[in-house]
C-alpha cells in the first residue's frame, strides 16, 4: 500500500479558497456567464460580524471574478440599485465580453441597495444579455442569480420565467445562490434553480457566499465542450437523417427517443455513440438512462447498450455506446450491406430534470483488416494489469483536466494533480497502442470541511475506448465509486489489453478495447461535496501507468513499434483520433454513469475472468 495519504494532505494545504485561476480550454463560441445580482433595499440588511449583505456580496463578487479563467465571456446585471421604487428597475451594469476584472468589480464597488426587486425581469433581460451560440459549436450559457429572496415585483412570475427560458434554450441554465434566504423567499430560489435546469447553492453567511458563488461561476466556465454539426433525430426510422462518419449535436429531451440512418456495407464495422451533458447536478434518479441502439429492418435490433447514473446526488455527463460487428463468418442477421438505424433513448423518472438536454453524437466506421491479414490473439484478462499494477511514484505535476471528449488534457505515464469542483467531471486522454493497457489510480485529497459534519458524497471515475465506449463500469476487478467525505479516498481503474480480436470476446468490457488510440480518463466529484468542503476545490491526483510493450500493429508477430517507448513510456498524444486501419469498439449492456457498474442484461452479474475462447457466431448482441 503506497503512503499516499500525505501527499493528499499536502494537496489540500495548497487550495486556497481564492487560487489564482490557471490556464483553462477555451470558451466554445457562444458561451458566456451573467451574474444577477439582487441590489434591492433588503440587501442593505445586517450579514453578521458588523457587514451587510450588498459588501458581502461585492466582496463574492470580486472573488469570483478573480478566479474566472482569463477571457471567458462575463457580464454583470443588477436590479434594486437605481430607484426607491419600480419593477423596471434592472440594467445591465457590465457587458457579456471577454473577462475584465477591474471592470466587473468597479461595476460591483457603485451599486446602492435601493428599491424594489423584478427578479422575473430580471432573469428575462439577462438570458438577452448572453450571446448566441456558434453554428455546430454547442456553447454554455449561465444566469447566476444572486439574492437574499425577496420578491417585491411579482410579474413577471420569476418561477415562470425561469422554466420558459430552460424550455426554449437548451443551453441556457438558470443557478441560484441564496444569501441567508429562508421560508418563502427561499422557497421561491429553489423553485428559480430547479425550473431554470440549474442548481440552488445555499450561502448562510459572507463566507459560504464567496465560496458558493465562486463554485457556481467556475462550473460555468468550466463546461463541456460540445462539437460538431447539428442534425436533428427524428421520433421514428421514417424520415430519419441520413449521417456519414463523423460527429453531430443534438438535443433529447425526458423519455424520447431520436432517430437517425446510416448505410453499412458488410464488411466494416460502425461504432456509435451518445453523450448527453446535463447541467452540472441537475435532478437525476438512480435509474435514469440513455440508451443506444443499431437496428437493421422493421424492428431488428442488431446491438443495443445502456448508461444509467447509478445515483440520485445530481446528473453529470452521461454516454452510451454501441458497435455492429460483423460476424467471423458472415452470417449474422446484421452482416448484410444496407441502411441501419441508430437510435437513442433517455429514460426519465418523473421527478428527474424534465429540460432537454443537448447531445453530441460521434458515428464511425471500421475497414476490415487487410486481405491476408491474421490478427494477434485476444487478450481479455488484467493480468499485469490488475489492481495490485505497480503505478508511478515520482512528484505529482500540475495539470488541468479538460472539459469533455473534445478538450481531454493529453498525459503521459506519471503523476498528475489537479483540482475538482463539487459537480464537476474533469477529462483526459492517455496514448495507448497495441498490446497495451491503461491502469490508473485516482487519489481525492484530505479537504478542510464546512462543518456540516455526517454528510457524505461520492468520487468516481470511467476509462473510455478511443470511440467512447465507456469499459470501467462492472469489471469485476475495479470499483468505479467510492464514498468521499472530505477525508482522503481513493479508486483505482484500468483496461485488459489492446486487441483487435478481442471485438470476439463475450465479456463487455473486452469487447471495446480493440483499437489503439486515446482512452479518456473521466474523474467526477458529487455535487453533495459542495455541503462538505469548505474550499470552493478538491485536490486529485492521478498516477497513470501504460503497460506492456507496444505492437506496430494488431497482427500475430507483429514487431514492437519503433515509436512508441515500451512499457509506457509514450509521450502524451495531442490529437483525439486512432492511428492505422484499425480503429473500432464496441459495447453491450448496461453501464453506469461516468462511474458505475456494468449490468449484463440477461446474464446477471457473475464475473469470471477464465479465459473465453472467442465467440465464432454471428453479431447478435447482450440484449
Amino acid at each position: 500500500m503506497r503512503a499516499w495519504g500525505a501527499l493528499l494532505a499536502l494537496t489540500a494545504v495548497a487550495l486556497p479558497a481564492a487560487a489564482a485561476p490557471r490556464a483553462s480550454p477555451s470558451a466554445a463560441e457562444g458561451s458566456g456567464l451573467v451574474m444577477v445580482l439582487d441590489s434591492s433595499a433588503s440587501m442593505a440588511g445586517g450579514a453578521g460580524a458588523g457587514g451587510t449583505r450588498i459588501a458581502a456580496a461585492r466582496k463574492a463578487v470580486g472573488t469570483v471574478v478573480d478566479a474566472l479563467p482569463a477571457g471567458y465571456p462575463t457580464g454583470l446585471r443588477v436590479y434594486g440599485a437605481d430607484k426607491p421604487k419600480g419593477c423596471d428597475d434592472t440594467r445591465l451594469a457590465q457587458p457579456v465580453a471577454p473577462l475584465d476584472r477591474d471592470g466587473l468589480k468597479k461595476a460591483v464597488a457603485g451599486v446602492t441597495p435601493k428599491g424594489d426587486a423584478p427578479v422575473g425581469l430580471s432573469l428575462t433581460k439577462a438570458a438577452q444579455d448572453l450571446p448566441q451560440p456558434a453554428a455546430g459549436v454547442g456553447g454554455k450559457r449561465t444566469v447566476v442569480l444572486v439574492s437574499d429572496g425577496a420578491d417585491t415585483c411579482k410579474t413577471p412570475q420569476a418561477c415562470q420565467v425561469a422554466s420558459q427560458l430552460a424550455a426554449s434554450r437548451p443551453d441556457l441554465h438558470v443557478d441560484v445562490v441564496g444569501f441567508q434566504a429562508a421560508g418563502a423567499s427561499r422557497s421561491q430560489l429553489e423553485c428559480i434553480a430547479k425550473s431554470g435546469n440549474g442548481q440552488y447553492y445555499d450561502a448562510p453567511d459572507a463566507a459560504s457566499l464567496a465560496r458558493q458563488l465562486q463554485r457556481a461561476g467556475q462550473l460555468a466556465s468550466a463546461g463541456y465542450r460540445f462539437r460538431g454539426t447539428q442534425v436533428s433525430g427524428t421520433d421514428d426510422r421514417k424520415g430519419a437523417p441520413v449521417v456519414r462518419p463523423g460527429q453531430y449535436l443534438d438535443s433529447i429531451g425526458p423519455n424520447e427517443k431520436r432517430y437517425y440512418a446510416v448505410d453499412l456495407d458488410a464488411a466494416s464495422a460502425a461504432d456509435f455513440s451518445a453523450t448527453v451533458v446535463p447541467p452540472p447536478g441537475a435532478a437525476v434518479d438512480t435509474l435514469d438512462t440513455v440508451r443506444t441502439q443499431i437496428v437493421s429492418g422493421p424492428g431488428g435490433s442488431c446491438q443495443s447498450s445502456t448508461a444509467m447514473f447509478g445515483q440520485r446526488e445530481g446528473a453529470t455527463p452521461l454516454t452510451s455506446a454501441v458497435s455492429r460487428i460483423p460476424s467471423q463468418g458472415g452470417t449474422g442477421t446484421c452482416d448484410k450491406a444496407g441502411r441501419y438505424g441508430l437510435v437513442v433513448e433517455r429514460r426519465a423518472d418523473p421527478g428527474s430534470d424534465a429540460a432537454r438536454w443537448p447531445m453530441e453524437l460521434m458515428f464511425h466506421v471500421e475497414p476490415p483488416l487487410a486481405k491476408g491479414a491474421t490478427p494477434a490473439q485476444s487478450a481479455p484478462e488484467y493480468g499485469a494489469g490488475g489492481k495490485a499494477a505497480t503505478l508511478p511514484t515520482t512528484r505529482p505535476e500540475d495539470v488541468t483536466g479538460g472539459t469533455g471528449f473534445n478538450d481531454a488534457r493529453p498525459l503521459g505515464p506519471g503523476v498528475w494533480r489537479d483540482q475538482i469542483l463539487p459537480a464537476q467531471t474533469l477529462w483526459y486522454k492517455v496514448p495507448v497502442s497495441w498490446g497495451q493497457q491503461l491502469r490508473y489510480d485516482v487519489e481525492f485529497a484530505n479537504a478542510p470541511r464546512s462543518g456540516q459534519g455526517g454528510r457524505t458524497s461520492f468520487g468516481s471515475t470511467q476509462v473510455y475506448t478511443p470511440f467512447r465506449a465507456p469499459v470501467g463500469s462492472g469489471t469485476g476487478v475495479f470499483t468505479p465509486q467510492v464514498p468521499y467525505s472530505g477525508r482522503p479516498a481513493s479508486l483505482s481503474m484500468g483496461t485488459v489489453p489492446v486487441s483487435w480480436s478481442n471485438r470476439y470476446e463475450t465479456y463487455p468490457t473486452v469487447i471495446p478495447v480493440h483499437a489503439k488510440g486515446d482512452f479518456y480518463i473521466a474523474v467526477t466529484l458529487g455535487a453533495r461535496s459542495a455541503q462538505i468542503a469548505q474550499n470552493p476545490k478538491v485536490g486529485v491526483v492521478l498516477r497513470v501507468a501504460v503497460l506492456g510493450r507496444a505492437k506496430a500493429g494488431p497482427e500475430v508477430g507483429a514487431a514492437a513499434d519503433q515509436d512508441e517507448a515500451p512499457d509506457g513510456g509514450s509521450p502524451p498524444a495531442s490529437s483525439g483520433t486512432t492511428g492505422g486501419h484499425w480503429p473500432a469498439i464496441r459495447v453491450a449492456g448496461v453501464s453506469v454513469g461516468g462511474l458505475g457498474v456494468l449490468l449484463l442484461a440477461g446474464l446477471g452479474l457473475s464475473y469470471g475472468w477464465a479465459r473465453r475462447k472467442p465467440r465464432s457466431g454471428g453479431g447478435g448482441a447482450v440484449r
